[in-house]
């Protein structure tokens, strides 16, 4: 009697011990009939289905607000974002995440072609000679490093590591290809994957041990060009935040502490999760100047002084499937993942709704034949869309499952709407119903999409803007902090400042369950900042002259 209380109306038969028919509710795919040995083990995990499921309806769902490492886990689960696996750290993505990657990947890949880049594979291990020729570089990688040790049961004679950055990779081919000035510049980029074998708290997406990515390594023979590159990359990654996943940024450069090892400067996109306070870094951008052309000696000869080698200048930049962590947090709600339409596999979904024993088959082939139009009309208006067909689950079932994966439109067609020649879509971002006319369905559920797009948009902003501030004095600051902003203030840039302002910030207590506690760390130092530095305005430590103001926060 307990089994039929479920959401779900479709029968399955199995046999008991005595081979007689039993009729249960099913919950999920089962064989038409099982074995009496394997039916106990069935009807249990039917069970404890049933209990999961009653358990949500019951309220119990972690709220974003209360728990948000709770919230974030289910919502990447039962999303169908991710699988868990038996190597810690390491997750498999589904086609319903990944689908978020390939969007972003073809944005950016057609973006960086038109600059002149072109893609390569480089192999994925690397010598220790090779890695540790850079000593910064690899300080700051050293205990993340994966080393492969052994071939079957015979010990290698020389350990080889698995790439945590591809750097020390490429370029000794560089300096192969890099003769005179005529080979300059290089622009390359690899999508690939890169193992840092982290022993922090590992949460999906957001921190990993391995992780997707592309990384690009140009080369040039001036800084002047490899300077306006950097630059050029930074604001194609602020479009993939701000145009592709409707995610504000703040650009900036990254101070001494925090900046890429081995590198002149790193210049980085941030943004903002409100649910936590906490800040995330969303990509980054390296001038290496020429400290790994000088170690690899990717050298060239200068056309203006015949016989004198010179050193090319260097950038390496890339972005990681963080984005999809940082998509889920600051979209996302208590009902689920929430996606912007650009990026979504799926944007509109169909559904049938209104049919039951009562109605007339003419009435529901019609009613199908109609749901049919629309996807045909739809996809012919370059929209992604699918119908909902399944006998097996209710229409509540359906929005409730649609509503969990973030799909931004949900169509609803039923016998009234046929007759009255409209439908009713129904927007993920808000839960507005909108009736729409049958002859304008395209027209206006392709003007929804964008209104959806840029609705999403400006609450992200106006959440970034509202808990963004500057504060002159380390009481403000402090205070400012522990409301859950990130602050801008007049900052020294010394590195032990940098560690001060960490230690005296961080709280006894954990910012959220399962997240460490934490001091405030430099984010950036913002490109438009909020205030400008008075002539002789101190640091907020009181003891050194301000450089700039400084945006400092909690951080991912």
């Amino acid at each position: 009697s307990q089994m039929r209380k479920s959401r779900t109306q479709k029968r399955t038969v199995v046999r008991d011990a005595q081979g007689k028919h039993v009729h249960l509710e099913r919950l999920d795919d089962t064989p038409d009939a099982l074995q009496p040995d394997a039916l106990q083990q069935h009807l249990h995990r039917l069970l404890q289905r049933y209990c999961e499921e009653e358990e949500e309806e019951g309220g119990r769902r972690a709220k974003k607000e209360e728990n948000l490492a709770d919230w974030y886990s289910q919502v990447i689960t039962k999303a169908e974002m991710i699988e868990y696996y038996d190597v810690s750290g390491c997750y498999v993505l589904r086609p319903w995440s990944y689908s978020i990657w390939e969007a972003i990947k073809e944005f950016f890949d057609k973006e960086i072609r038109k600059l002149g880049v072109e893609n390569c594979y480089f192999p994925m291990f690397v010598s220790q000679a090779a890695l540790e020729k850079e000593k910064s570089h690899i300080a700051d990688f050293a205990p993340e490093v994966a080393w492969v040790t052994r071939s079957g049961k015979t010990e290698l004679a020389e350990p080889i590591a698995v790439r945590p950055t591809s750097e020390t990779v490429m370029y000794p081919a560089y300096a192969k290809w890099v003769q005179s000035h005529r080979d300059l510049p290089i622009k390359l980029n690899q999508w690939c994957n890169v193992v840092r074998w982290e022993f922090k708290h590992p949460q999906p997406f957001l921190r990993t041990r391995e992780f997707l990515w592309q990384e690009g390594h140009t080369a040039f023979a001036t800084k002047e060009e490899a300077a306006e590159e950097v630059l050029q990359i930074l604001d194609l990654y602020a479009r993939v935040y701000e145009e592709l996943m409707a995610i504000p940024v703040v650009k900036g450069r990254k101070t001494e502490k925090e900046k890429f090892a081995g590198g002149d400067y790193t210049t980085t996109v941030e943004a903002f999760i409100s649910a936590s306070g906490r800040a995330i870094q969303g990509a980054t951008s390296h001038h290496l100047g020429q400290n790994f052309s000088k170690m690899f000696e990717i050298v060239f000869e200068d056309p203006k002084k015949p016989g004198e080698k010179q050193l090319a200048f260097q950038n390496s930049w890339g972005i990681t499937t963080r984005t999809i962590g940082v998509l889920t947090m600051v979209h996302g709600d208590n009902m689920g993942l929430v996606l912007p339409p650009r990026v979504a596999c799926l944007q509109v979904v169909i559904i049938p709704c209104g049919i039951t024993a009562a109605l007339p088959e003419q009435e529901k082939d019609a009613l199908l034949a109609l749901c049919s139009t629309y996807l045909s009309r739809l996809l012919d208006a370059g929209v992604r869309v699918k119908t909902d067909l399944r006998e097996n689950y209710s229409p509540g079932w359906k929005f409730n499952h649609w509503e969990l994966k973030g799909v931004p439109v949900r169509l609803e067609v039923g016998p009234k709407d046929m007759q009255q020649k409209h439908c009713v879509a129904v927007r993920r971002d808000s839960g507005e119903k909108v009736k729409i006319p049958e002859a304008e369905v395209e027209k206006k559920l392709v003007t929804m999409l964008e209104d959806i797009q840029n609705s999403l948009f400006k609450k992200a902003s106006d959440d970034l803007q509202s808990h963004m501030v500057a504060a002159d004095t380390m009481e403000q600051f402090q205070k400012d902090l522990d409301q859950g902003r990130i602050v801008q203030i007049p900052f020294c840039g010394g590195i032990e400042c940098e560690d001060w302002i960490k230690k005296t910030t961080a709280k006894d207590q954990d910012l959220e369950p399962g997240a460490p506690s934490m001091g405030a760390k430099s984010l950036c130092i913002p490109f438009s900042p909020l205030k400008t530095l008075q002539p002789g305005q101190m640091c907020v430590s009181g003891k050194e002259p301000a450089q700039h103001y400084t945006l400092f926060g909690r951080s991912y």
